[in-house]
């Protein structure tokens, strides 16, 4: 298993002063998602900064408040997937949430620590 990325995730109900602190500080827009099944989400945007540093941030009702987790993409799910089981975590959902390129879990640590574990979904032609 490879991981290919890893870096914070914010869960917020109001995205827009979350993407302006991140542009204040430098990050631009990278890209946004909202084509998420299943999922109470509005926008999933990607940023990034001039050193390769980079923040997810997603509007969703799912939560009470703001909540962050550490997003983790990697080569191969099912790999990734039973080591984190292994180490104790538990999915939120029986099964991914699937987008237009990706498939996700929301993964809970014992101690209560969240990882979103990410794999890309290419379209094969």
């Amino acid at each position: 298993m490879k991981i290919t990325g890893f870096n914070p995730l914010i869960l917020t109900k109001d995205a827009g002063p979350v993407i302006a602190l991140f542009e204040a500080l430098g990050f631009e827009r990278r890209h946004s998602n909202s084509e998420i099944e299943d999922q109470k989400v509005d926008v999933g945007v990607r940023m990034s900064d001039a050193n390769g540093f980079h923040v997810d941030i997603v509007q969703t009702d799912m939560f009470p408040q703001d909540r962050m987790t550490i997003r983790m993409n990697t080569d191969d799910m099912d790999e990734a997937y039973k080591t984190l089981v292994a180490h104790g975590f538990k999915s939120r959902t029986n099964e991914p949430v699937n987008s237009k390129g990706s498939k996700s879990y929301g993964m809970i640590s014992p101690s209560g620590y969240w990882i979103s574990l990410v794999k890309h979904v290419k379209e094969k032609d």
